[in-house]
């Protein structure tokens, strides 16, 4: 069977990818950029799509020649593309799907996507659902709750990022946030089954594992796995978690966001004898699938370094924005000195030095706004080695200076370079 996967290159959309080529499908991969995926997943054909733009149903028809099912595993947790993914490109592929002959769609939506919960992300999960229903087509909804495996992203990156904190580990609120978690590899095989069974036409599901656990149960366990000792945990109020995620809204890709702590409160439990019963599946427990794959020195630095990767981008551009305003207020004597040494007309020295403070704020903002921290590492790298190139030639008494600030680039260069390789969390 030939099937069309949306969110392919994801932490779960890589899994039921996998999951779909071991049943012996042949899968279609729509991924935002190919780069490197077709190395890693031989054999699999991708199609790279922007989805936020993809709403036209005539600019689908050429993918979807031949496709049986689709596996919809697209999702954006806040930003300006929720509507378009989770609903307007939906509505355009679902007619093209339906025009071409495809037989069934399986969306993956979310346990936490309901009307009382009032985020604009379940608002979108939950039109998303709609314009499924009422496409025409044979559909199955998975509503998840918390997947986990043995990687991670997203929300469970965060949770072993908190179970790895050296002193405390912090609890929003009491920690009872409940969650029945699902290993990705039971998930993905069980979405690979689903595709090519019309039994579950027409049914929402609620994939979960055997156990319902609360957040704080959760952290003790990966604690436990990761060998970080016992847990001693304090406990953030609320509105103090409420702050931090405006400001991680604010930061635009920042920890912890308003969205997602909304939909940790809204509670992630489902009826794990239900999915068994429906389904015939039986899903490992959480302390199970963590004993059967043992935590590695990768796991315990991914979760020391959880916190370090967005604390390191705000340190740069902070060194930036320092660097910026030190050259405006004070910088006129060394400009002067730079342009004497370098040959430069005396009057030049103030427009080099507002040119250079300039150009240093451009790069805090790239810093900020790069979530891949790819250009933003280039450039940074090439302009510490340029301003210590050109200064370090044009007055080489810096070397020696007791405040070091040539010297100083050296670390800094080599937090940039930690930042690169880090800083994306994909």
């Amino acid at each position: 069977m030939r099937v069309m996967i949306l969110g392919a290159a994801g932490f779960i959309g890589r899994h039921i990818l996998t999951a779909l080529r071991d049943a012996g499908h042949e899968a279609v991969a729509v991924v935002r950029r190919v780069g490197h995926l077709e190395a890693a997943f031989p054999g699999v054909r991708f199609v790279a799509v922007d989805l936020a733009g993809a709403t036209d149903a005539a600019a689908w028809r050429t993918h979807l020649d031949g496709v049986a099912c689709i596996v919809n595993a697209a999702g954006v947790l806040r930003g300006p593309d929720m509507e378009a993914v989770h609903v307007a490109m939906p509505r355009a592929l679902y007619a093209a799907a339906r025009d071409a002959g495809v037989a069934r769609v399986v969306l993956l939506s979310a346990i936490s996507a309901r009307e009382e919960v009032g985020t604009d992300y379940a608002r979108a999960k939950l039109a998303g659902e709609a314009v499924l229903r009422a496409s025409g087509l044979g559909w199955t909804i998975l509503r998840l709750s918390l997947v986990y495996g043995d990687g991670s992203y997203g929300g469970t990156s965060l949770l072993r990022g908190m179970a790895g904190l050296p002193l405390a580990v912090p609890l929003p609120g009491a920690g009872d946030q409940r969650f029945t978690p699902i290993h990705v590899d039971d998930l993905a095989r069980d979405v690979a089954r689903l595709c090519a069974d019309d039994r579950f036409a027409g049914r929402t599901l609620e994939p979960v594992g055997p156990e319902t656990i609360d957040l704080r149960g959760l952290l003790r366990a990966y604690r436990g796995w990761l060998g970080f000792g016992a847990a001693r945990f304090v406990s953030i109020p609320m509105p103090v978690m409420r702050l931090l995620g405006r400001i991680g809204d604010l930061a635009g890709d920042g920890p912890i966001a308003s969205n997602s702590l909304a939909q940790l409160v809204a509670g992630n439990a489902g009826d794990s004898a239900a999915y068994a019963r429906e389904t015939g599946s039986a899903p490992r427990r959480l302390n199970d699938a963590l004993a059967a794959r043992p935590a590695e020195v990768q796991d315990r630095w991914h979760a020391r370094l959880f916190f370090l990767a967005p604390a390191i981008r705000a340190v740069l551009a902070l060194l930036w924005l320092a660097s910026a305003w030190l050259g405006l207020t004070h910088g006129g004597e060394a400009a002067r000195a730079l342009a004497a040494s370098l040959g430069l007309p005396a009057g030049l020295a103030d427009p080099l030095r507002i040119g250079a403070s300039l150009a240093d704020i451009a790069v805090a903002a790239l810093v900020l706004l790069d979530r891949k921290a790819r250009w933003s590492t280039v450039v940074q790298i090439g302009l510490i080695l340029g301003y210590t190139i050109v200064i370090g030639l044009a007055l080489p008494r810096l070397w020696l200076d007791p405040l070091g600030p040539l010297l100083k680039n050296l670390p800094i260069l080599l937090l940039v370079a930690v930042h690169g390789a880090i800083g994306d969390k994909r």
